[in-house]
């Protein structure tokens, strides 16, 4: 399956909690999942069965748009005392601390664009 580009956003006590993903290139597949790894993993699964709705039904299926060009990689320096603090709660959380960072910065970028 091609990689498509997606969004995560945190859903609100009001949405239900947890966290919300939708994928621009086909407007109506969106799940849901109660961390970012279950949203991304239910994402997939929903992208799967919309390629295949769209197959079956003879429609062209997009091809990933060019946000596709980045690799979904950077590296950020930060102090020392940050990355031990981001460290020690990814650990309390039970999450990685790449997870960690991602739902910190997808919360940021969600609440200053909402």
């Amino acid at each position: 399956m091609k990689d498509y580009p997606f969004e995560v956003r945190p859903l609100t006590i009001e949405e239900g909690g947890g966290y919300f993903i939708s994928y621009p290139d086909f407007d109506m597949c969106v799940s849901d999942g109660e961390t970012i790894e279950e949203a991304i993993a239910n994402g997939k699964e929903a992208l799967q069965a919309t390629i295949a709705a769209l197959e079956a039904e003879g429609h062209l299926v997009p091809e990933p748009t060019m946000v596709n060009a980045m690799s979904g990689k950077f590296l950020v320096r930060v102090p020392k005392t940050l990355h031990a603090l981001l460290a020690n709660r990814s650990k309390r959380e039970g999450v990685s601390l790449n997870t960690l960072v991602v739902s910190y910065v997808a919360a940021g970028v969600a609440s200053s664009h909402g």
